[in-house]
This record gives structure tokens, sequence and C-alpha cells, in this order.
């Protein structure tokens, strides 16, 4: 009886080691948790079930967000009665909010609450503003009053009302914009400036310290105790030799046979840092292309307005509405690129994707140049209209609007290239468990982008406008000059351009040790980021050699 006793025991462990075995292979296995926080299961998480609601909650919130920002210079200027360098401005720091409030909503997911909460939160925020801003619109007291003549005066308490929704808008995208591109709710993972400050404030305090030759003797415990939750390690590069530094074990690193964290720090930590310091001039050559593509806010709607609306005799369009051509451009190449370009350019590369990530940046920056051309040669024109006929008190130039076509669609095609391939780029640079963190950093751009576009507003504004003269930005654009400032805006992106090649030969990958469990990766969705859980059986060191290389 004994031995059977033992005999059905272990039977009985075995079934249960097998059935745990089991429901561990039904999950996902890559850090991904349900909202609960559970770890997710492959059948019932994610999967085209889980992108409808994903894609929804992104076509509602852009479509919020594009429908305010093409309107608002017009807004600004016909109902709070600004003028047209100062509505530009105030449109270049409300867009620039937006894009730069991602790096508390990034820091908050990666940290606390995780991507699913963050975008809840953040949504609601969101829909407030947008009450709000409704309100100051259309409600009595709080939209501005017109006179006889049409010109609109707001009260203090009124333009506040509207800046207040406007800035909760941008507080609101902050939660959205870094965790809906490349959604998988993962636990939060702790603070991941943490860790970067420890290996700065342990590099600091080692400055004296000898950095051995063989880098084997570098502190890497073989645990994972020194790894983000949902992390793989990174082995050593030759770069920033510096922060290696915080690596070399000491006999005051120790502290009662603790590793005081503050004075040393893993291989992998030094790396996460080092990652980090290396995206950084790639990022930067994403400003300029922001600056350029703020203007499509701007002074594209501006130069619009003095342009002939008409569409067919009895219709007018308004001139904020030829955005729709960014859009158009954007979707008809997004099909181009994938069954058209890629096909072609792996003829001659070799490349999985024909471009590496890089690539498609450049060439997007490069296209970025012609749009900017366009349009100094389109307001070159128009303002020759307005010399030769005297056209200088008209308000809308017989000239059809729809020339701007051109510059607009050059706009959305170099976006195809840039934004995409930048968001990519980021996510997979990045340390595993500062992912929203760096997708967070590449929309930085956009928000410096439109802060570099009100310094060079204000700028030329303050220099043009000398002795009395009308400036370059002027109320009237028939005695402005915006066709100088296009092509100053061209020169600064083919200098870009030539920085941005630079860099691009001198960047060095990230070299992740050891897969993701189950060598899971997401299929890749062209130009839509990445849908939860789509898997897609590849090795990483096959998917890095494939996809990546050298500019």
């Amino acid at each position: 009886m004994a031995e059977e006793d033992i005999y059905t025991g272990t039977m009985a462990e075995e079934d249960i080691y097998a059935g745990t075995m089991a429901e561990e292979d039904n999950n996902t296995k890559d850090g991904t948790v349900d909202y609960r926080g559970r770890p997710a299961k492959k059948k019932t998480t994610g999967t085209w079930r889980a992108c409808p609601y994903i894609l929804g909650n992104e076509c509602c919130e852009r479509l919020a967000y594009y429908g305010m920002g093409t309107n608002l210079v017009n807004y600004l200027t016909k109902r709070l009665n600004q003028g047209n360098a100062t509505a530009s401005t105030n449109v270049n720091n409300w867009s620039g909010t937006c894009y730069i409030t991602p790096l508390l909503g990034a820091f908050i997911a990666d940290a606390y609450l995780g991507r699913f909460w963050t975008i809840a939160t953040f949504s609601s925020i969101y829909v407030f503003g947008l009450v709000l801003l409704t309100m100051s619109a259309s409600v009595h007291g709080l939209k501005p009053t017109c006179d006889s003549s049409g010109v609109c005066h707001a009260t203090m308490g009124q333009s506040v009302a509207c800046f207040a929704g406007l800035y909760l808008i941008a507080l609101g995208t902050g939660g959205i914009k870094p965790c809906t591109p490349l959604f998988r709710n993962q636990k939060p993972a702790g603070s991941p400036l943490t860790r970067l400050c420890q290996v700065l404030v342990a590099s600091l305090m080692k400055f004296r310290v000898v950095v051995p030759t063989d880098k084997s003797l570098l502190y890497e415990p073989a645990d994972d105790k020194f790894v983000a939750k949902g992390s793989r390690k990174l082995d050593h590069t030759d770069m920033l030799i510096f922060f290696d530094k915080a690596a070399v074990e000491t006999e005051e690193d120790h502290i009662k046979d603790l590793v005081n964290p503050w004075r040393l720090c893993s291989v992998t930590q030094v790396e996460e840092l080092k990652s980090i310091i290396r995206l950084l001039p790639i990022w930067a050559t994403g400003i300029v292309f922001s600056t350029v593509y703020s203007q499509m806010n701007t002074l594209f709607v501006l130069q619009g307005d003095t342009m002939d609306l008409h569409m067919g005799p009895h219709f007018q369009i308004p001139s904020a509405s030829l955005s729709i051509f960014d859009t158009i451009s954007v979707l008809m190449w997004v099909p181009i690129y994938d069954q058209i370009i890629v096909p072609f350019a792996r003829k001659f590369s070799g490349h999985k994707f024909g471009f590496t990530q890089l690539q498609r940046m450049g060439i997007g920056l490069f296209i970025s140049i012609f749009s900017m051309a366009a349009a100094a040669v389109l307001e070159l024109l128009r303002l020759r209209m307005v010399r030769r006929h005297n056209y200088y008190e008209l308000s809308h130039v017989p000239m059809s609007v729809f020339w701007q076509i051109p510059q607009y669609f050059l706009v959305g095609c170099a976006e195809v290239f840039i934004n995409i391939g930048q968001l990519e780029f980021f996510y997979d640079q990045a340390p595993d468990s500062m992912r929203s963190m760096c997708t967070a950093l590449a929309l930085t751009t956009t928000a410096l982008g439109n802060f570099v576009s009100t310094l060079l507003v204000n700028i030329v504004t303050s220099i043009t406008t000398k002795n009395g003269k009308a400036g370059w930005i002027p109320d009237n654009l028939n005695y402005g000059h915006i066709d100088y400032f296009y092509l100053l805006l061209a020169i600064m992106s083919v200098v870009n351009l030539g920085i941005f090649i630079l860099v691009s030969r001198w960047y060095t990958y990230k070299k992740p040790v050891g897969e993701f469990p189950s060598n899971t990766l997401w299929r890749r969705i062209p130009f839509s980021g990445y849908c939860a859980n789509q898997e897609y059986q590849v090795s990483y060191q096959d998917k890095h050699n494939k996809q990546y290389g050298k500019f």
C-alpha cells in the first residue's frame, strides 16, 4: 500500500507538472499580460480581435486631433483676432506640447500603470479637454462675439477657456501616443530613469577607475537580478567606454555583502544607457523634418487663405481642408512602397524589407527638401501675380488653391518614409524595458520641430520687421515673403540630410543576448506598427541580421 501511495503521489505530481506546463504553453510567454495583470493567453488575447479596438481608438483620437490642428490657425486669426505670426506661434507651441507630453505618459506606462491603464486614464483627460474646447467655441459667454463688420473680439476669459481645452487635449495625447502604435499590455518594470541615473552616478563616482582591457571582467551577474522584468541582457560594446567604469568592481561596491546599485551596475545596465545615447544623434536629425511638417498646420493654411478657394462656380473650400492631400499621399504611397518599391529594392540590396530603416528615413529627409522648394516656388509665382496686377489689398488672388497640392503631396510622401521608419527604429533599438520611453522620445522630434518653427518665426519676424518693414510673415501676406521662409527651411533640410548620413554610418546597433521566450516576435503590419500577439516565428538573430545594417 505504501508503494502504491508513493506511486500514486508521484503520478499526481507529474499530472500537476504536466498541467502547469500545458498552461504555460498556452501563454504568450513574452511578458504580455491582460488588463488584470495575469499572463496573457495565446488563443484569447490579441490578434485581430484586439486590433479593431486599438485601431478604432487611434482613429478617433487622430480624427479629433487633425480636425482641430488643421483649422486652429484660422480659428485663432478669425475668431480670437490674432495676427498671422502670433497665431502660427500659438499653433506650433500647442502642437509641440502635444508631442512632448508623451514623455510623461511613457514614463507612467513603463514605470507604474502599464500601457492599458495609461491609455484609459489619459483618454478621459483628452475627452474632457474636447468638451471644454467645444464649449468655448459654441456656448454663449465662452465664445468670442463679433461686430457687424465680422471682426471678432475675444475677452481674456474666453481665450483662457479655449487654451485650457487645447492644453488638456495636449496632456491627454501624452498618454495615448507612446502606448498605442506598438501596443502590448506588459507589467510595468519600474522606473527606467532610475536605472539610467544609477549608471551615470556610478560612472562619475569612479571616474578615476581604470577600465580593464578584458571586458569579461566587468560586472554582469549570471542571474537576472539586474535585468528589468521581461527584458534581455545586452552584450558589451566598445563605444562610450567611460560608462564602463560603472561596471568595474571595487572593494567599496559591496556593503555587508550587498551590491550598492548606485556604485556598481551590470554591463546590461551600462549598455542600456549607451543605447539611449547612441539614439540621440539620429533622434536630433528628425527635428528639422518636423519643422517642415509643422508648416502644414500654419503657413500652408495661411498661404492658401490668400488664394482662390472656389471649387466650381458656387462652392468654396476652407484652405485647411487641403491637408487631405497629405493623407491621400500617405494612403497612396503605403501600398506603392510595400508592393512595388520594396520588391524592386530587395533585388539590389538583398535586404528583407528593401531598405534598412535608416535608409528609409534618409529617403524621406531627401524628399522633404522638395516639399519646401515646391512651396517656395508657388509663393514666388503668387507674389509675382500680386505685383503685376497690383493685388496687394485683394483678399484672394485669382490663383487656385489647388496649386498647393504638390507641396502637401511631397510632405505626405516624406512622412511615409520617415515617421514609421523612425518609430520602428526607436522601438527596436531601445532597451526592452524602455520601449515606451523611446517611442515617446521619437515623438519629441515633432515637439521640438514645432518649437523650432516657433523660434524661427519669432527670429525672422524680429529681424525682418525692423525700420517699419512688413517682414516675411505680415498679417497681409501679399506684402510679405514667406517664399524666403520656405527657402530657409529647404536649406536647413539639405544640411540636416548631410548630418543624418554621417551619424547613420557611425551608428552601432545594440547586441541583445538570447531571445524572447518561444522566439515570438510581432508580425510587421506595413506602416501601422505591430498588432498584439500576431505570432511570427523567426529567431531574433535572423531578424536582426536581415532587417538592419549600416546606412
